[in-house]
């Protein structure tokens, strides 16, 4: 299992207690660091001297921050484990993730990739669990779903689709589509890793809930959404997603036309001119 940090000192320790406190014991934890300059690394040794044959700690050999495609790259690369799962520092796994999705996973060995639902987490710091959310998945869960559905899904952006901090992966389809694609630092790197996945593979998607997606307004994505450079970010996945799907076309020219049909329409979608949100009185 991969955790990866950069400033996280904050919520490092609650997302290592969410791996510790598993029913299922069959782990190791590498806690990758990304060039912090906060506590977030000493913590992660400080896990790691606790824990020597379960926890370790890496970061990259130049301790310097590389964004969390290459941060997650790290982690792939010391895997020892026939399965991945990715935790960010501020997100929490509920205790029976791996048992359970483990269990899945062996009752179906053809599935490379499983993924339940996320909860939306604002109550952790509001204490009103109303308002946490959820997102529909899209399609009828608790059912294998083979390419290159959930990639249609993911490329319409209106449902949930596999989440770092949810899926669990076979090591080898991680490393068959070369994990994550470095140059996508902190923004659309998920879509452009399980864009690849989910053209590749079988996935279960489950109806249960197995990890919390912590809201708060100093994380990447709060930051960029408030930025408005989100257009650009996606723009920047469509454009590679049209390259990466050109490059290894399914055999099917119907879904190839399906997909990268898709991918236009979401272009359109990114480009297309908006009403302004105020009006001028004549």
């Amino acid at each position: 299992m991969i955790i990866i940090v950069f400033n996280g000192d904050r919520y490092l320790a609650e997302a290592v207690e969410s791996v510790l406190a598993q029913s299922f014991s069959d782990w190791e934890l590498l806690i990758a660091d990304d060039g912090s300059t906060d506590r977030s690394l000493d913590i992660a040794r400080e896990y790691a001297a606790r824990y020597p044959d379960r926890v370790f700690s890496i970061a990259h050999p130049d301790a310097g921050n590389h964004g969390m495609s290459a941060a997650r790259n790290l982690g792939i690369a010391a895997a020892r484990s026939a399965l991945i799962g990715f935790l960010d520092c501020d997100d929490v796994w509920l205790p029976t993730k791996l048992a359970e999705q483990v269990e899945v996973m062996d009752a179906h060995p053809n599935v490379q990739m499983i993924y339940g639902r996320t909860q939306i987490w604002h109550s952790w710091h509001t204490g009103v669990q109303a308002d946490d959310h959820y997102y529909d998945l899209g399609v009828s869960p608790d059912s294998v779903i083979d390419p290159p559905r959930l990639l249609t899904v993911l490329l319409e952006n209106k449902s949930q689709t596999p989440t770092t901090c949810n899926a669990l992966m076979r090591t080898d389809l991680v490393r068959d589509v070369d994990g994550f694609e470095n140059r996508f630092r902190n923004m659309f790197e998920d879509q452009v890793f399980f864009a690849k996945v989910l053209l590749a593979a079988p996935t279960y998607v489950s109806s249960r809930t197995w990890a919390l997606y912590r809201q708060h307004p100093a994380s990447f994505s709060a930051r960029a959404a408030k930025d408005r450079v989100v257009d650009r970010a996606h723009l920047k996945f469509l454009a590679w997603f049209f390259g990466y799907v050109l490059r290894t076309a399914p055999a099917n020219p119907a879904i190839l036309a399906q997909i990268l049909r898709l991918g236009l329409r979401q272009c359109w979608a990114v480009l297309r001119p908006r009403r302004p949100t105020w009006s001028r009185r004549p």
